[in-house]
């Protein structure tokens, strides 16, 4: 009878330990709430509350972090001190390679620059260095800190060994990724893409995702809030297409996840983890005797019986925010802020964008020629397209498409992109600037058809 019992206490614990933190972690990232007229989640707000309150000491903070960065990156590059390379989170952290040392280094002397505002004006302008800096480094420093110390809420109770073994065969033959990503693209889309590519890159050093997973969920799912949609399509002036403008961009989404993948350069990743071992080919079947559903509560009951206390929960928790906050932060700087002297100082996103002018005469996308120039430009950033169409485009069909291709396109450089290459998702700048090229490709056709019918 004791041992009985005993059982059955080991069973609530286990019940308790994945029901409540994993129903905490849903709350936080995933379950949208209505502040003022717009909806989002409730790690935005936090996020939001802690922007403000760092407002005062925040560029200062910032700036610190990206030189400590640079400054740590150099001193363990060129001597090597033994000492600080026996602490685990120095080594992980500031021991890179001589790219990545270059990349810090570039984003320390950028920050810097734009700091005490003492740079040439292309590097610490408003549209570019001080852009970054002031815009878009602050809210990203709010979401990688309460982001990273959250997410394991999510990661190690067994919400996502629940939902992805119920969704695999959904999200397996649809776009060749585990069922457990379907929760990746639901945070990006009521939270933010930072938080998607934050869970993707955790979860591929944990070896729960392949090398060819991780490319194709970071590229992929790590969408647009709509919270920010609901900005983007306000630039344009055309708010009030915001239903038709959203399905637009859910319609399209959807359409790039199905077939880019399935081309170069993600087809040619590599099924492999993070280590270089293989994955275990059966682990996705249900075994004999046991349903789907009960297989799923099997499998996430077994994670929450391994799942760390508070303390190894909180210890994870730190990491994640340090490697986000030291690791990828002058990563933006560096790559955002050179992105953007090249959209703005330079024609060369113009004259890319010239081989889609017959594209869109093709399509009979109307102003196509000022169109064109827009669309490469959002390789540097989301927010530029949505900028030179209300400035310069007079029809409401052209503004509506520029607007959702800014956000469909998905790889823009001052964030997503740096934030992709600053983890260890095994992706470089040009396979990025192909997958931007397929994802325009591919989703621009659907786009014109949706705009031609509803605007």
């Amino acid at each position: 009878m004791s041992n009985l019992n005993a059982a059955n206490r080991s069973n609530l614990r286990t019940l308790f330990t994945f029901f409540v933190p994993s129903l905490i972690g849903v709350f936080l990232f995933m379950t949208p709430v209505p502040i003022g007229e717009a909806m989002t989640i409730p790690i935005a707000v936090m996020a939001k509350a802690v922007q403000e309150w760092i407002a005062p000491f925040a560029l200062g903070l910032i700036t610190t972090i990206v030189c400590i960065t640079g400054v740590m990156s150099l001193i363990i590059k060129f001597f090597k001190p033994r000492a600080l390379l026996k602490i685990f989170i120095i080594k992980h952290l500031f021991d890179v390679s001589w790219l990545w040392l270059t990349v810090r280094l570039l984003g320390m002397v950028f920050i810097i620059l734009t700091y005490t505002k003492q740079g040439p004006e292309m590097i610490i302008s408003g549209d570019t260095g001080a852009l970054v800096l002031n815009d878009l480094l602050p809210v990203l420093f709010s979401v990688f800190i309460l982001a990273g110390l959250l997410l394991p809420l999510l990661l190690n109770f067994g919400l996502l060994e629940l939902v992805g073994t119920l969704l695999t065969k959904v999200m397996r033959p649809l776009f060749g990724v585990p069922g457990r990503s379907a929760v990746n693209c639901v945070a990006s889309w009521l939270g933010d893409g930072s938080v998607g590519i934050l869970m993707t890159a955790r979860q591929y050093e944990d070896k729960h995702y392949t090398q060819r997973e991780a490319a194709i969920i970071g590229t992929t799912f790590s969408a647009v809030s709509i919270t920010f949609c609901l900005v983007v399509i306000g630039q344009v002036k055309l708010e009030h297409l915001f239903a038709p403008f959203y399905l637009t961009v859910c319609l399209a989404g959807f359409v790039a996840a199905l077939i880019v993948p399935r081309l170069p350069p993600l087809r040619f990743k590599k099924d492999l983890y993070v280590d270089g071992t293989e994955p275990d080919k059966h682990a996705e079947s249900v075994p004999e005797g046991k349903t789907l559903i009960t297989h799923s509560l099997d499998v996430a009951l077994a994670k929450a019986r391994t799942a760390p206390g508070v303390v190894g929960t909180l210890k994870e928790g730190l990491h994640n925010a340090f490697d986000m906050v030291f690791a990828v932060l002058p990563v933006v700087m560096a790559v955002g802020t050179f992105a953007l002297i090249i959209a703005e100082y330079t024609a060369i996103f113009e004259y890319m964008g010239k081989p889609f002018v017959p594209f869109l005469e093709l399509l009979q996308v109307p102003e196509a020629e000022a169109a064109a120039q827009t669309i490469m430009v959002g390789f540097a950033d989301m927010f530029i397209p949505s900028i030179l169409a209300a400035g310069n485009i007079e029809s409401d069909v052209t503004r509506f498409i520029i607007a959702a291709m800014s956000v469909t396109q998905l790889i823009y450089m001052s964030e997503v992109g740096a934030l992709l290459l600053g983890s260890k998702i095994p992706v470089n700048i040009v396979e990025l600037f192909l997958i931007f090229i397929l994802r325009t490709l591919v989703t621009l056709p659907v786009i014109v058809l949706m705009a031609h019918w509803l605007v």
